[in-house]
């Protein structure tokens, strides 16, 4: 592959942007919002200086990822790229109706994932005339930091499709596993979603504190951040939005949605990205 688009300036599609820009890709990264766009060329440029200063790239080295990012307003500028990855927010009428026009613009030949880490592939192939080409490419958070990306497919994808999206997830620098068979949130996420469900029911039923909480799952079982600040850090809005879509689709009580995270989520209690969560944050220090 030698052109990637990303579509979603946001905190994931930023990182992926860059990710793939570092490792000599042309990429485009789009976003119809003005602001959307200025915070990411911000984002990369203080990126990358950092890790001139640390020694991790040249200055030369700096100069070619900037130049391999294109900061697209237009959607327009993704057409001719070989694969799409979509990062926007994960509610799936927006997705489907960003997935239709992308096979208006694009050529046949074009691969479209989507990073959703709960919506599958084969329902956003649905409104496509490529079923065959549309796929779950699941990055985590951070995705500049974080190796593993989850490749979800369904009946329709052939297994050369499959085997490109491997090569291209390595070559980036990221460890893909496949997934042969579509379920809601995967492997990761099955595991986080059953970890953090019993974590906030143990906080917001008085049983020890956030802090208390973390402390227990990092010191107990070795994990490098507690389930909570994890659960900040990802964006409360995007684990219940995740979670709602995969409780309407399948009615299960054990994906229903803590009522806390449903009250955080409802007074824009979204983590590090508002400010608060379960952690208060502020000259980016958790209290």
């Amino acid at each position: 592959m030698e052109k990637i688009a990303v579509i979603g300036a946001g905190a994931m599609g930023r990182q992926i942007a860059l990710q793939c820009a570092l490792n000599g890709l042309k990429t485009v990264l789009n976003d119809s919002r003005k602001e959307g766009l200025e915070q990411a060329a911000d984002f990369v440029r203080e990126h990358l200086d950092k890790r001139v200063a640390k020694g991790r790239i040249s200055s030369e080295q700096r100069a070619t990822a900037l130049g391999n990012i294109e900061l697209a307003p237009d959607l327009a500028a993704a057409a001719d790229a070989d694969l799409i990855i979509e990062a926007i927010v994960e509610k799936f009428e927006p997705k489907a109706e960003l997935f239709r026009t992308l096979d208006r613009l694009c050529p046949p030949q074009t691969i479209f994932g989507t990073n959703s880490s709960n919506i599958r592939g084969s329902r956003l192939a649905e409104v496509t005339a490529r079923p065959q080409r549309v796929l779950n490419i699941h990055f985590f958070n951070p995705a500049l930091v974080m190796e593993l990306v989850e490749v979800v497919v369904h009946p329709a994808v052939p297994a050369e499709i499959i085997e490109e999206v491997q090569a291209f997830c390595r070559s980036i620098g990221k460890t893909p596993v496949v997934l042969r068979k579509e379920i809601p949130g995967f492997i990761v996420n099955r595991i986080f979603r059953a970890l953090t469900r019993e974590a906030v029911s143990l906080y917001e039923e008085g049983y020890a504190s956030a802090e208390d909480i973390d402390l227990a799952v990092t010191k107990g079982l070795g994990h490098p951040m507690g389930p909570l600040r994890l659960l900040d850090t990802t964006g409360i809005d995007v684990s219940y939005l995740a979670r709602m879509d995969e409780y309407e689709e399948t009615r299960a009580e054990s994906a229903k949605p803590n009522r806390l995270l449903k009250d955080m989520y409802e007074r824009g209690e979204w983590g590090k990205k508002s400010g608060k969560g379960f952690y208060i944050y502020g000259d980016d220090k958790a209290k």
